[in-house]
């Protein structure tokens, strides 16, 4: 199994370093952190999408107005996931699987780049998305993006824990190695994607927090993604009880897991090695 860190979108929203913690000028710099899993016998799997190609194409008819406004999205082709995976010398039918933390627009943009893909997520964010009962969950779920969903696979809860979490252990078709971990909060069926790999395990935390210092033992959050958490959040209480029991897992080194969120640039850096150059 091999894993790369892709980042599939960026976020330039106004507030600089009161949103990301290092940038110099008036914008920030928020990323859309995805993996690429190579499987020895179940193809490539997707953890997240970002953005996808009809996204940067066609962003009025795909994106809500006030997140493009709001999150300053950079319309780059170049960092969609779909761009990526044939850089690494892939085709898109080669992704036979796709793992969501949740159905945001910045996470499943790319579904539709890859409509031969199952893709597996909490069955708790499907009905939520289906939904779509309030104006924010009308803004955040964009079902244009999701194409056909004739191989979406809902789950809920079962098999044994994970480090004291509730866990998807059987993901229909997928190796033992990738689990679903509920953390419900930012959406209702926002989930954790763990991977085992054999350098340990890594926690994609999808939304749960944003910001790296969230997972210190002396936490902090900048003023402006502390503002966008909570005006994205489901459930406050949910939310940051998941955040205090990942924070005591990061702080287990005993437990070998490597934690990480979506949107934070210099998480990606250090886990990919790679200078993103902002």
């Amino acid at each position: 199994m091999r894993v790369h860190h892709l980042n599939c979108g960026c976020m330039c929203p106004l507030g600089g370093a009161l949103y990301d913690g290092f940038s110099k000028g008036l914008h920030a710099h928020l990323i859309c952190h995805c993996l690429l899993i190579e499987t020895d016998h179940h193809g490539l799997v997707l953890v997240d999408t970002g953005f996808g190609c009809d996204d940067m194409r066609h962003p009025r008819r795909r994106l809500p107005l006030f997140f493009r406004a709001l999150n300053n999205i950079q319309y780059r082709e170049s960092l969609t996931a779909l761009h990526h995976i044939k850089a690494l010398g892939f085709k898109p039918e080669d992704v036979r699987h796709i793992v969501l933390t949740h159905l945001d627009f910045d996470h499943a943009g790319g579904l539709s780049d890859f409509p031969q893909a199952q893709v597996h997520l909490m069955q708790r964010e499907m009905t939520a998305a289906e939904g779509r009962g309030t104006w924010l969950d009308s803004a955040r779920y964009r079902p244009g993006q999701w194409g056909n969903r004739s191989g979406w696979h809902g789950y809920h809860p079962h098999g044994e824990a994970w480090f004291g979490f509730s866990a998807v252990r059987a993901l229909d078709g997928l190796p033992p190695e990738i689990l679903l971990i509920p953390l419900p909060g930012h959406t209702e069926g926002h989930a954790g994607v763990a991977i085992d790999t054999p350098q340990g395990w890594l926690l994609h935390g999808g939304d749960a927090w944003f910001y790296r210092d969230e997972m210190a033992a002396d936490p902090h959050c900048t003023p402006g993604l502390r503002f966008y958490q909570w005006m994205m959040q489901k459930d406050k209480a949910a939310r940051l009880a998941n955040q205090k029991r990942l924070r005591l897992l990061a702080a287990d080194a005993s437990a070998g897991v490597t934690l990480f969120c979506s949107h934070d640039a210099r998480e990606f850096e250090r886990l990919s090695g790679k200078n993103l150059a902002i």
